[in-house]
């Protein structure tokens, strides 16, 4: 009689493998509905709180006379800002190459 441990068949390394497999393909499943789950009370939580924010948007753009869109309105540089800054930036431009 051989010593040690008897050698397990190959059916019942298949039948433990096809448990573990099921086990685990169960819990996967639990997982997945308790995300789906947790996913739609989210989802719901954030529908609330735009339709909160864009309540509030909308009366403070009704009350300022802004636009409801959320854009602001950008300021132009004239010309004559635009060269002069141009002019200062070479100017500053040479003398940093001057001390190099």
């Amino acid at each position: 009689m051989p010593r040690g441990r008897p050698r397990k068949s190959s059916d019942d390394v298949l039948l433990r493998s096809a448990e573990l497999i099921g086990w685990a393909l169960g819990g996967l499943e639990r997982e997945i509905v308790a995300t789906k789950n947790r996913l739609s009370t989210l989802t719901a939580q954030a529908a609330k709180l735009r339709k909160r924010v864009g309540a509030r948007a909308a009366a403070a753009a009704d009350a300022a006379g802004a636009p409801s869109t959320g854009t602001r309105k950008r300021r132009r540089m004239s010309a004559e800002a635009r060269k002069r800054i141009s002019e200062m930036m070479k100017k500053r431009w040479a003398e940093r190459r001057k001390v190099k």
